[in-house]
């Protein structure tokens, strides 16, 4: 194992949504747990903020500027990460517990994307309503919210193909039943993990981190915006929901719990 490790936040905002924000509390909440971690900003402009050790921007630019499709973007990651081993994350999440005995997890792989999601109770989730075009494909099931890789041929042909994916989705789209307008990173990443080898890029079902998704199905809560259902609270380090300390990743999904805090 290398020891330049470090985790990377692809952030780059879009008319609504101040991702680098989202960014910012999430290095933020792993600081809280580890302090001596490496953590890299990818964004598209320049900016300061010291929570960062490294900030870089997208060495392709953003390539979404015409269509403000900002998930295209996410393929320049890996050709920007300044590690030898990362992990990727998605902006908008909490860190809720310690993750450092993830990178022995990862280790032994080259590329790990994460399977499956929990809720706050810790129940693995069996909603399939935001999967259809997983379940109609036989995808796997990943969520690219985690994604561990170390610089190695595998990684590189996993990269090179989720951007042909992503640059030819008007093709790549007639291969699915139901596809989506337009591609989502885990149905490319999926698509991707289907050719390359499911068993290559990640490790075996119901084994390795699992994000609490707070999506409505998946919670369950009556509206889409769950914070004004259940009670959340920042322990720092820490979060709770409903009183229940969570672990892992929280996939918070309602951008305003850090936009308008």
């Amino acid at each position: 194992m290398s020891n330049n490790k470090g985790y990377l936040i692809l952030a780059v905002n879009n008319d609504t949504i101040d991702y680098v924000k989202c960014a910012s509390t999430l290095a933020k909440t792993i600081r809280e747990w580890h302090p001596c971690v490496k953590i890299c900003l990818l964004t598209d402009k320049k900016i300061t903020n010291p929570i960062f050790d490294i900030i870089k921007i997208l060495p392709h630019g953003d390539i979404a500027v015409n269509n403000n499709w900002k998930l295209s973007n996410d393929w320049q990651a890996y050709e920007a990460s300044p590690f030898d081993e990362t992990i990727k994350l998605e902006a908008d999440m909490w860190a809720a517990s310690p993750i450092d005995h993830w990178w022995e997890l990862f280790g032994t792989r080259n590329l790990v994307i994460s399977q499956g999601a929990r809720d706050f109770y810790d129940n693995c989730s069996n909603s399939r309503f935001y999967r259809g075009v997983f379940d109609a494909n036989e995808l796997p099931d990943v969520y690219n919210a985690i994604t561990y890789w170390r610089k190695s041929s595998i990684s590189q042909e996993f990269f090179i193909l989720v951007r042909e994916i992503f640059e030819q989705w008007d093709t790549y789209k007639k291969l699915l039943i139901y596809p989506d307008k337009n591609p989502t990173t885990d149905v490319v990443y999926a698509m991707a993990a289907n050719i390359i080898g499911i068993e290559k890029v990640t490790l075996p079902k119901n084994f390795g981190p699992k994000i609490v998704h707070m999506k409505q199905r998946i919670i369950p809560t009556v509206t889409d915006d769950w914070t004004k259902e259940i009670v959340f609270e920042h322990t720092e380090p820490g979060i709770r929901i409903n009183t229940v300390a969570q672990w892992g990743f929280v996939h918070y999904h309602v951008k305003d719990c850090v936009n308008n805090g």
